[in-house]
């Protein structure tokens, strides 16, 4: 519709806008090809921020991972990551989900886009997002089995998002901490993470998560030799599991 219009910023304007929606709609080709189209730009950082978040959104719906990255890293320099119109997943998980399944990627690579995150991570001024972007992080870790970095990551994560009205979140992160820490063998550590995500979880009124925190937290106690409170918390973890 701006073909014709006297305006070349109109005509990009008009192409971020299509390639954005094509992104957020599962076409990033598409949309990657119209984003292109909305360079150069003259406008703020702040909107340059939103095109380089997109192309990078593009970029991960096409495998092309050292392509997001590099943009991702681009748009966090802008910090204004948070309201860039994609909604395919956090920015910052950087597809490392899709990598490890996708088995073309070496696990020394994943570790490397993690580590450039991680990095790219403390340049992001919003701490909700920071806070999200860490937990990816940490999700990425725990299924590369790098434990120490992963419980480190949650920790992170977890000091970000306190004060948020929707607690579910820190339940998880809690959860996720408790979880780590057991499969570090580090299992005094864990009994208090353990109990804080499964008193979260009650709050929140999430009886299977929390019958799953009870079910950890008894194999944290039953490695710790203390067999009767590890047979205290299979019960209650057994109840919830009936009770979802």
């Amino acid at each position: 519709l701006s073909g014709g219009t006297a305006s070349p910023r109109l005509r990009r304007a008009c192409a971020f806008n299509l390639g954005a929606a094509y992104v957020e709609t599962g076409k990033p080709e598409k949309g990657l090809e119209f984003l292109l189209q909305s360079q150069p730009l003259e406008e703020s950082g702040a909107r340059l921020g939103d095109l380089y978040f997109n192309i990078r959104a593009a970029h991960e719906g096409l495998q092309d991972f050292p392509k997001a990255l590099d943009y991702f890293g681009k748009a966090a320099g802008h910090g204004h990551m948070a309201q860039a119109g994609s909604q395919t997943g956090t920015p910052g998980h950087m597809g490392c989900g899709d990598m490890l399944q996708s088995r073309r990627f070496r696990a020394a690579e994943i570790v490397g886009v993690l580590t450039q995150c991680r990095s790219l991570c403390e340049n992001i001024p919003d701490p909700a997002l920071r806070g999200k972007l860490y937990n990816d992080i940490g999700l990425g870790y725990s299924q590369l089995c790098i434990f120490s970095l992963a419980a480190e990551s949650f920790e992170r994560a977890l000091a970000l998002c306190s004060g948020e009205p929707d607690r579910r979140r820190e339940a998880a992160l809690l959860q996720n901490l408790g979880a780590a820490h057991n499969a570090l063998c580090s299992f005094n550590t864990a009994l208090g993470w353990h109990r804080r995500a499964a008193a979260l979880h009650s709050t929140l009124g999430n009886r299977r998560a929390q019958g799953q925190c009870f079910g950890n937290l008894a194999y944290a106690c039953s490695r710790l030799r203390n067999h009767e409170a590890a047979a205290e918390h299979y019960l209650p973890a057994l109840q919830a599991f009936w009770d979802s």
